[in-house]
């Protein structure tokens, strides 16, 4: 395939995603409307707290960064034929794993490969029971997303406290933290790390046999097998190269976003991007390009929910119009995610 024959394969899903934003768009509007709000003026408000000036951008482009990461984590899975939802743990313990290396070790690369190594470590154990148990990874996943809340809530409040904050973790040393692209702001290299790793991973994906057999796995396992591919081999890789991701976005969370470059309150600066990366990687239709256009609109909207509240519409309807973006958004990616098995039964 060609670059200008496969280009052309995006054009379809990329106008069906802005058309499905436009629609989210106006029935949020309606819904606005409908509750005695101004939607002309929440609207603006959002994007002027999205894109309006050089800090809210950096402040949008900063809040995509562990999104981006961890929706690679499901999109991976999500072509080798599994849905895999552990992201969320692996994120905890790559923070964690992240403030524990550079404490020792002052550098940002430390952490980063902490990050990436116990990401994969974490997955491990969800990958060995699917390949070789059966259990299913939306059962074990979520079991382990668990196990880890709590196992990295006790070593963030119990082992690696910060004796001058109880509330946080010892921070990052300032030799391990990541540099800032725009002052003032939470934008930090770690939004180019994670372009960057979108990137690695649709080569490897799309320009690598090992991404060739991930992908022939997850459309078909037996015909892969027949081919001479081992599905076992791809769901293992599948697991682990998401482990690393989804372990990268919990390191860069930490060592790059000021002030305090710690793990806050429990778990609460790094709780829920795992399965927020779920929506971001069907809005991206599980493309690894895609989700970084994906990753970024969904920092636009937690960006601009702030202003959007000065304007009347209480923080729960921010949620819902959100909601409804999103879930319109994502409607397209859904159906290729439901529709591809009725698909290989016709084939």
């Amino acid at each position: 395939m060609t670059a200008l024959e496969e280009l052309k394969g995006y054009i379809r899903p990329l106008g069906e995603s802005v058309l499905a934003i436009l629609i989210g768009a106006l029935i949020g509007a309606i819904v606005l409307w409908l509750s005695g709000y101004n939607a002309v003026a929440a609207y603006k408000a959002l994007i002027q707290g999205s894109f309006g000036s050089l800090g809210n951008f950096a402040e949008t482009l900063s809040k995509s960064t562990p999104l981006i990461l961890t929706a690679i984590t499901f999109a991976i899975g999500a072509r080798t034929g599994l849905f895999n939802i552990g992201a969320e743990g692996a994120v905890y313990f790559g923070a964690i794993a992240a403030v524990a290396i550079t404490q020792s070790i002052q550098n940002p690369l430390a952490g980063i490969l902490a990050g990436l190594f116990i990401g994969a470590l974490w997955m491990l154990p969800a990958a060995v029971l699917k390949v070789y148990r059966g259990v299913h990874e939306v059962i074990s996943t979520i079991m382990f997303n668990w196990i880890a809340f709590y196992l990295a809530s006790w070593l963030a409040l119990q082992v690696f406290e910060n004796p001058m904050n109880p509330n946080s973790t010892l921070p990052i040393p300032p030799g391990a933290r990541l540099p800032l692209l725009v002052k003032n702001s939470t934008l930090s290299l770690a939004f180019v790390i994670a372009v960057i790793t979108a990137v690695v991973v649709y080569v490897i994906m799309w320009h690598t046999k090992l991404g060739y057999e991930l992908r022939t796995s997850g459309l078909n396992s037996r015909a892969a097998e027949y081919g001479g591919i081992n599905p076992r081999k791809a769901m293992l890789w599948s697991f682990i190269i998401g482990g690393m991701t989804a372990g990268l976005a919990g390191a860069l969370q930490v060592m790059g976003i000021p002030p305090s470059y710690s793990i806050s309150q429990g778990l609460a600066n790094v709780y829920g991007y795992g399965f927020d990366g779920i929506g971001v990687s069907l809005v991206g239709r599980n493309h690894p390009l895609g989700i970084i256009f994906a990753g970024i609109l969904f920092g636009a909207l937690n960006a601009g929910a702030t202003l959007m509240q000065q304007t009347g519409v209480p923080l729960e309807m921010v949620k819902v119009i959100e909601g409804i973006i999103i879930v319109a958004v994502a409607v397209p990616g859904l159906l290729d995610l439901f529709l591809k098995p009725l698909r290989r039964g016709k084939a």
